[in-house]
């Protein structure tokens, strides 16, 4: 799969699905005919550096800004027509969650849900109790929301987002002001939405994040979807590298350049990285190795990371702290 073909359109079931996705802000395309396919039960990282075009394709996804140019399916349906029938399914946290600073974090969410038609009154209380168990906050529903901390305000607007059942969440930074055990603890709660059949469409600026928490990704840069597929998808069409591990380096070297691999940065002491596999049998490789008297105690191949595919397709550096 080349980095910007889009995997899996045809014959599969898709939550968001563009074709030709545009928008134009005066001379300047913030997002530039992007074809986008969300697996439904997926969890999609969307990637890109600032000013890429991330936000103001969510935007359109949920109806905020209209398209110039295309089409968007969210959960099957022609949008924006179908928005007030697709919207009841589908939660979001976008662009940091706004509240009542006056109002109880409960408060603040009661008042939410009960704007909400499609919400059962009956069980508005219940709801409620629940989300903010599920996110952390049970012990601060009684705390006022201007007392909150930044994580704290996070995990809040991921409970506004479950108040009810979804079949899609669009999550905008979602660990955003959130300490390594909060980040955990949202990680857990993303695949426990997943495994449910909810489909979760994160965008994120930590990679490692990404990598633990998603099934699939996409990457965009100056407006364009670079790349789109599976976590091993994206990997896979990166530079792969062959690691030897032996007391003959230098001759190893001299067998992997001549093998057409390209010297990189041993990883330890007692190792050599050869870069630009491109097709070629490992087994081969040990094979020449092993015969021009090299003592491989040895080998692996080594698949290129999603932080080395972002960079490659980007040229952009990228916040991997998790």
């Amino acid at each position: 799969m080349r980095a910007t073909e889009s995997p899996g359109a045809a014959g599969t079931d898709l939550a968001l699905e563009t074709r030709g996705l545009a928008k134009r802000f005066g001379h300047r395309a913030a997002v530039d005919g992007i074809d986008l396919a969300v697996p439904r039960g997926s969890v999609f990282g969307f990637l890109g550096p600032n000013g890429s075009g991330k936000t103001t394709t969510i935007r359109m996804l949920l109806g905020l800004v209209s398209a110039d140019a295309g089409t968007i399916k969210v959960l099957g349906r022609d949008m924006p027509r179908s928005l007030p029938e697709v919207l009841p399914d589908v939660g979001a946290l976008v662009e940091g969650p706004g509240f009542y600073p006056f109002l109880t974090g409960a408060g603040n969410l009661l008042r939410l849900d009960a704007a909400d038609r499609h919400a059962p009154a009956a069980t508005r209380r219940q709801r409620v109790d629940d989300a903010l168990e599920r996110v952390g906050l049970g012990h601060a529903a009684g705390k006022k929301v201007r007392a909150y901390s930044l994580g704290m305000k996070q995990r809040l607007g991921l409970a506004n987002a479950m108040l009810r059942p979804r079949k899609l969440l669009v999550l905008d930074e979602p660990t955003n002001g959130l300490d390594p055990q909060g980040t955990r603890e949202v990680r857990n709660l993303v695949r426990s939405l997943a495994a449910g059949g909810t489909t979760v469409f994160v965008s994120s600026h930590l990679l490692a994040e990404v990598e633990h928490m998603c099934t699939h990704v996409g990457i965009m840069s100056a407006g364009r979807l670079v790349a789109q597929g599976t976590l091993d998808e994206l990997r896979s069409t990166g530079q792969s590298a062959v690691l030897v591990t032996t007391h003959d380096v230098g001759h190893a070297t001299r067998v992997l350049a001549r093998l057409g691999l390209v010297p990189g940065p041993a990883p330890t002491p007692g190792t050599v990285l050869g870069g630009g596999l491109d097709g070629m049998a490992p087994e081969a490789i040990v094979a020449a190795l092993v015969g021009d008297g090299v003592r491989v105690r040895g080998f692996s191949v080594e698949n290129a990371s999603l932080e080395e595919r972002y960079v490659s397709l980007t040229g952009e550096g990228f916040d991997v702290v998790g």
